[in-house]
């Protein structure tokens, strides 16, 4: 009955290592439409759900035994919770008759999820499972998406199913009309500014709402800036487009919010960065435009929300603000200091590169629509700030709970749910090895992807923290192992760089040949510095 749910709710791929208390389930998955993808770690089990989840608008589903394997899911569920994904996790439990004593791998797993998702909750009798299943999807998939968790204990999977029940009928809600009072109160705050700016977060990509932006925008003469999260629901070669906001100091794009009088704020969550980065006295008059009202902070006092479809409110109050065309100031030389740096990276020939030099040969190497996802480090920072993104959803970046280790594992579900499109992992060798070992299954189950791994042989982002905040840094070098004969050892190709110019050669190679492919590229942080510094000599003149 769990399956036939499971079917109903469309689900393709179920993403796990099965367990002794779980077997009857992955028997069931084995005799029916949807394929069980068999990892090496529950983790980068939920990391693939995740992913999943992230690009088709479904949610990922993963699955594992009880008790340690259970709990190796939880990264990946808080992970999807704090990026706003839908997901779903399932596990077994000790059987009932056990559950109130102290017994072997018992641990109360429904209390240990109930923190990052938005229900978790014991299936306690075969004939709850269609309503709960039901309910998990629903939560996990409505506005605003996030993880749900199901502990199915051992003597409840076991047990016959209810004669004549089944799945529940599944109705999708229609998109809603905004109010048409709170479009007139946002029209009259965009009447009376003269420099609004957009802000695009990771709702516009979810909500499809891309081209409702764009078309918003390009009416009103309003420049955007993204989140990491919202990067490419705007192309970074658009006219108005400023690029993403984010960065850990005072940036380029920061400047166009320093003398924006108005915020339009579409599809943006407080947990995608900190609203006190563009709103720091907190006197900017905000339209916070969602599904959803928005988060209670001091620098995000929001003047007037419109919670309702995304594209139908932009479209309704670019409609009310009809004639209001304007010049955006600013916003060209924005452009101009970001693609600046970046071509002066291209032709930065040092060895070991420039971070500049490696974010500009990957974005050279990839197609508009190919997949880039980018682990937690210090080359977030990098490719967040320069990776020009032209569609959405085309560079993925954890900023939720900006978790290492998730794009390896990520990688192989981006490859499922888009398989046109070549998929590239850029992530620091710290984040690497922490789930390589779902290189096996990328191999196994035939996802071929490029793992760039840009190796300082440190935990670089947390040594320029120190050196920004102490001065100095300390307990952040360690060693590598030899990434080219770690590669081969799992039958993937390996490659490794020893010149500036082989890396975009290699890339080619890499993303022509129909396997896994792990780049070992040594990278020169000593541009950590030099970018601060360049930072700090700018101010909002952008003179």
């Amino acid at each position: 009955m769990i399956v036939e749910c499971l079917e109903s709710e469309g689900v393709t791929h179920v993403f796990g290592i099965p367990g002794e208390e779980n077997i009857r389930l992955v028997e069931a998955l084995s005799a029916s439409s949807i394929e069980y993808v068999l990892t090496r770690h529950e983790q980068g089990a939920s990391f693939m759900a995740e992913v999943y989840g992230r690009l088709t608008g479904r949610a990922g589903v993963c699955s594992a035994t009880l008790g340690p394997g259970a709990i190796n899911l939880l990264l990946g569920v808080a992970d999807a919770t704090t990026n706003s994904t839908p997901l779903v996790a399932l596990s077994a439990q000790v059987g009932m008759g056990r559950s109130y004593k102290e017994s072997h791998q018992g641990v109360d797993l429904v209390s240990m999820f109930a923190p990052v998702t938005k229900w978790s909750a014991l299936v306690a009798t075969p004939a709850a499972v269609p309503e709960m299943i039901r309910k998990a999807f629903k939560l996990a998939q409505t506005e605003r998406p996030g993880a749900v968790y199901l502990a199915v204990p051992e003597d409840v999977e076991s047990a016959a199913a209810p004669a004549g029940t089944g799945p529940l009928h599944i109705n999708t809600p229609r998109p809603d009309d905004p109010s048409a009072a709170q479009v007139e109160r946002a029209a009259e705050i965009l009447r009376s500014a003269r420099n609004p700016i957009l802000l695009a977060g990771h709702g516009v990509a979810r909500s499809d709402a891309s081209d409702a932006v764009r078309r918003f925008a390009e009416s009103l003469g309003i420049p955007v800036a993204t989140t990491f999260h919202g990067k490419g629901v705007l192309p970074d070669d658009h006219p108005l487009a400023l690029g993403a906001v984010g960065f850990m100091r005072h940036d380029y794009v920061n400047f166009g919010f320093d003398r924006a009088d108005a915020i339009v704020a579409v599809g943006y969550e407080l947990q995608e960065f900190d609203p006190v980065r563009i709103n720091p006295r907190g006197d900017t008059r905000i339209i916070h435009i969602h599904r959803f009202p928005a988060e209670v902070d001091t620098h995000y006092d929001v003047a007037v929300g419109l919670h309702a479809d995304i594209g139908r409110s932009l479209d309704a109050l670019a409609a009310a603000v009809a004639g209001g065309q304007r010049t955006s100031a600013g916003g060209e030389r924005i452009r101009e200091l970001l693609s600046a740096e970046l071509n002066r990276g291209r032709t930065d020939d040092r060895f070991p590169l420039a971070p500049a030099r490696i974010v500009a040969d990957t974005r050279t190497a990839l197609q508009r629509n190919d997949v880039v996802l980018v682990d937690t480090g210090a080359l977030k920072m990098w490719m967040a700030r320069l990776y020009p993104t032209y569609e959405p959803n085309t560079c993925l970046i954890s900023n939720g709970l900006s978790t290492m280790g998730w794009s390896l594992p990520g990688a192989i579900a981006a490859k499922i749910a888009r398989p046109e499109a070549n998929v590239l992992v850029a992530t620091g060798d710290g984040a690497f090895l922490m789930n390589s070992q779902e290189i096996e299954t990328a191999l196994r189950i035939g996802t071929p992807m490029v793992i760039l791994v840009w190796v300082d042989n440190a935990y670089g982002l947390i040594s320029w923290k120190m050196d920004l905040e102490i001065g100095h840094h300390m307990d952040t070098n360690f060693t590598n192992p030899d990434f080219v004969a770690y590669a081969e050892s799992f039958g993937a190709t390996g490659y490794r760089i020893t010149a500036a110019d082989q890396l975009l050669p290699v890339l080619r190679e890499a993303l022509e040949a129909d396997t896994v492919s792990v780049i070992a590229c040594p990278v020169d942080y000593s541009a950590n510095s030099a970018l601060i510094a360049s930072l700090g000599e700018l101010d909002e003149s952008l003179s």
